[in-house]
This record gives structure tokens, C-alpha cells and sequence, in this order.
């Protein structure tokens, strides 16, 4: 048995219009991600991850702003307070709006991670 607080995170990255706070709890990497007005796949991770889209799939909760995200397929969703969603690898994604986005992220924190090692972004 194990309990932590997300207000208490292992691990902060800060990186250009964004940050992500990663708390461990078991096996699991759990991220609250917070993205900046501007922020975009295409800016923001593309010139790191050096793929098309990115190749990690995403289980996410969002607290506030706005996100949108776009499959390679064409097929695009917004997502705001409130939603769950679901978003499978072969994507890209932008903030929508003016408000910074807060989400939790369930899981897949570490790929995430893996991109922005080092807080060299």
C-alpha cells in the first residue's frame, strides 16, 4: 500500500510553454502537464522526438483549458474541463485559446519524459 499527493511531485520538467510534475506511486508514472497559450506538437516536441507525430499513446483527465489533437488519419477533437480522453499514437496536438491547459496525465508520463530528458527543451 502506498500514498502520495500529486501536490507533491517526484520530479519537475519545466520546458518552453509548458511543464509536466511526475509523481510514481507503484508501477505506475502519473503527470500533471501543464501547456502555455502557444504551445504545439509541431513547435514544441516535433524538433525533439524527430518523428512525423507522436508515436505515444495518451489516457488523460483535463482540468482546465483546452487541447486539440489531430490523428494522422485527418480525424481531429477537441477537449476541455472535464473530459477524459483517449488519444492514440499517430497524432499531433495544440492548446486552443488563451488558457493555459492542466491535465493528468495516467501512465504514459514516462515516454513523455523520455523526450524532454534532462530538461533540455
Amino acid at each position: 500500500m502506498q500514498k502520495k499527493s500529486i501536490n507533491s511531485p517526484d520530479e519537475t520538467r519545466n520546458f518552453e510553454k509548458g511543464k509536466f510534475e511526475l509523481t510514481r506511486i507503484g508501477d505506475t508514472c502519473i503527470g500533471k502537464l501543464y501547456l502555455e497559450p502557444g504551445w504545439s506538437w509541431e513547435k514544441h516536441v516535433k524538433p525533439h522526438a524527430q518523428t512525423q507525430s507522436c508515436l505515444a499513446s495518451h489516457t488523460q483527465y483535463i482540468l482546465s483549458g483546452r487541447i486539440r489533437f489531430k490523428l494522422n488519419d485527418g480525424t481531429e477533437q477537441e477537449y476541455g474541463p472535464g473530459d477524459l480522453a483517449y488519444i492514440p499514437p499517430g497524432h499531433k496536438a495544440w492548446i486552443v485559446g488563451d488558457d493555459t491547459f492542466t491535465g493528468i496525465e495516467l501512465g504514459t508520463m514516462d515516454l513523455f519524459h523520455s523526450i524532454y530528458q534532462g530538461g533540455v527543451v
